[in-house]
């Protein structure tokens, strides 16, 4: 049977490596490429920033640009997706609604009222997967239905799966009438290149664990949230709505703290290590405040914010799940001096201090401070806390967290480690065998 379709686009707006929309091209006589711009949906279900809703913007731009080399067009309709697609189905005599598979509570949620829609007005719903490597559903199967909680048993699922699929040929027309398919320069011949490092810190690795969290997320419970979420600790963390507003607005007194989230504001990404380091600051480490607050703050601010990935780091980065070398605490201002040692472009107010100051101004003399025109606790805050006394004590804290929870503890815990806290690790005790110094018992970095 030739479908007259509807492709629905959602997170995959791209035409390479879609097989969703390479199938809806070979099963129908006419495919209507359509996103529809669900303002309801997306300000309340995902929350986007101004920065995100511009790349969001982007994205589409881009993907009608592409659609058009080919004699298509993207149709972005406004609405609720409910009633446009009732509309356009009717208006299109529309047979097939075809989108990827998405794991995400709200996205199934979709998917489900497509499919009762579907079975109302007559057309058919098809998806493939196309958002992973793997499908999450097969790697949970294997496991005896439940997720993988170490990413050590999570590879062993793996190498009964085999190598991920190659990516599926990209799309081209010569006319409007015809289609012609291209092979697209597959994910292998990527991350076989020399110029890239080796699992799991290359590009195939770093892929992995956006699977791995895809594949835990997908079936736990309540995964974006403390409470009620089976593989996360609870703690008792401290509510205090002034020291949250400072650290998201820039204002801790650290400057390599607000320089990261000056930067995540104005441009919607940070570096990892980056993001380590502010989410260290918030929980575990100086402001013991929730990391669901945090994930909140980068679910609005991120170009790349995702569902399954955000929650995941956050529970990984305070450790609430996952990683267990709590000890590990990011100081705020040893980290970012070994970092980057000059200085910070994204704090004007600091432009003019000497670099020996920069990353603690308030030790800088009242001179020095005067000449970079620049008093700090006037024009330049204070630190917020003392991060010796907090990290110390937060440290205590953590420590009896999982003693009292140790079962919760022990489901993510996994003999692999993070490879970049095991470098840094390596690198601070080079450093403080160079200088004669013991790291102290919370091994900052």
């Amino acid at each position: 049977m030739s479908h007259q379709t509807i492709h629905l686009f959602r997170k995959g707006l791209r035409l390479h490596d879609n097989p969703t929309l390479l199938a809806a091209l070979k099963s129908s006589e006419v495919v209507y490429p359509v996103y529809i711009l669900d303002r309801k949906f997306l300000t309340a279900t995902l929350k986007m920033g101004a920065v995100r809703w511009h790349f969001l913007l982007q994205s589409l731009e881009d993907l009608q640009a592409n659609l058009k080399k080919l004699n298509s067009c993207l149709w972005i309709i406004q609405g609720e997706y409910e009633v446009v697609l009732r509309e356009h189905v009717r208006k299109w005599n529309i047979t097939q609604v075809t989108l990827d598979d998405e794991i995400e509570p709200f996205y199934k949620e979709m998917e489900r009222t497509i499919e009762a829609i579907g079975k109302e007005m007559g057309f058919e719903v098809f998806s493939m997967v196309g958002h992973t490597l793997y499908d999450v559903k097969r790697i949970v199967e294997l496991n005896r239905g439940i997720p993988p909680l170490t990413y050590k048993r999570f590879l062993q699922i793996l190498s009964k799966l085999g190598d991920p699929e190659m990516p599926v040929e990209d799309i081209t027309t010569e006319n409007s009438q015809k289609l012609r398919l291209l092979p697209e320069v597959g994910l292998e011949e990527c991350y076989r290149s020399k110029n890239h490092s080796l699992p799991p810190v290359s590009l195939q690795g770093q892929l992995l664990w956006r699977d791995f969290f895809y594949t835990v997320a997908s079936t736990t419970p309540n995964f974006t949230r403390m409470a009620g979420n089976p593989i996360c600790l609870q703690i008792e963390w401290y509510q205090d709505a002034e020291k949250l507003h400072k650290w998201k607005m820039a204002q801790t007194g650290f400057p390599w703290i607000d320089a990261i989230m000056t930067q995540l504001r104005q441009e919607g990404w940070i570096h990892h290590l980056a993001r380590h380091a502010v989410a260290c600051f918030l929980t575990r480490g100086d402001l013991w405040i929730s990391w669901e607050e945090g994930m909140k703050v980068f679910e609005e601010l991120l170009l790349d914010a995702d569902y399954s990935i955000n929650a995941g780091n956050w529970m990984w980065l305070s450790a609430s799940a996952f990683f267990h070398q709590y000890s590990r605490i990011f100081c705020p201002v040893r980290f970012g001096k070994r970092t980057d040692p000059e200085g910070q472009k994204y704090l004007p107010v600091l432009k003019n201090f000497p670099s020996k100051y920069i990353y603690e101004p308030w030790t800088a003399p009242e001179e020095a401070q005067i000449e970079a025109g620049c008093i700090i606790g006037k024009d330049y805050p204070f630190p917020m806390v003392n991060h010796k006394e907090v990290s110390d004590h937060n440290l205590q804290l953590m420590k009896q967290v999982r003693e009292e929870q140790y079962k919760t503890a022990q489901l993510t815990r996994d003999d692999a480690d993070d490879p970049m806290e095991m470098r840094l690790k390596r690198e601070l005790l080079e450093e403080n065998t160079q200088k004669g110094k013991h790291a102290r018992s919370n091994e900052e970095f």
